[in-house]
């Protein structure tokens, strides 16, 4: 599976996050071998719970799942670009590598002071260079960012 079949299924999850009443996030992990081994929507209503967005809850759920040298040659692949708590989770578990669809900061211009989602303006890469791993990060992927931003249509209240 490529990066643009893995984002596109990451966002069939998100569209389906919304249709739960979720936000519409969603994220997936991929083995070395290219095969999806994890799927996660954003989480937050389902579990009452508002740190449950799809990479944190994806992170958590592969490392309580696989081993840290697994994760290290995997790739979370999500529909937007992990906020700051989202990638150090991804650090803290040892994933490797993150590939996203669209930025922390196309999502802002979407949310606008939306309480649903008060999103930071500071992209994963100032994370990751503030660590020690040696995590790859890869995007925006122009060729997805329409399906990406249509999930979102009409949620956010800017």
């Amino acid at each position: 599976m490529n990066n643009i079949e893995a984002l596109r299924r990451a966002n069939e999850i998100a569209r389906q996050s919304r249709e739960t009443g979720n936000t519409p996030f969603g994220a997936v992990l991929v083995n070395k071998e290219g095969e999806i081994v994890m799927e996660q929507g954003n989480a937050e209503k389902d579990l009452g719970d508002a740190t449950a967005h799809a990479e944190l809850t994806l992170a958590s759920r592969a490392s309580r799942t696989f081993s840290k040298e697994y994760l290290k040659d995997c790739t979370l692949v999500t529909t937007v670009e992990p906020c700051p708590m989202c990638t150090g989770g991804i650090y803290w578990a040892n994933i490797g590598h993150i590939v996203f669809g669209i930025t922390e900061r196309q999502l802002l211009e979407m949310t606008g002071s939306d309480e649903k989602n008060p999103t930071f303006n500071m992209g994963a890469e100032k994370v990751i260079a503030a660590g020690q791993k040696d995590i790859t990060l890869e995007g925006p992927f122009d060729e997805v960012a329409d399906e990406i931003v249509e999930v979102h249509r009409g949620f956010w209240t800017k």
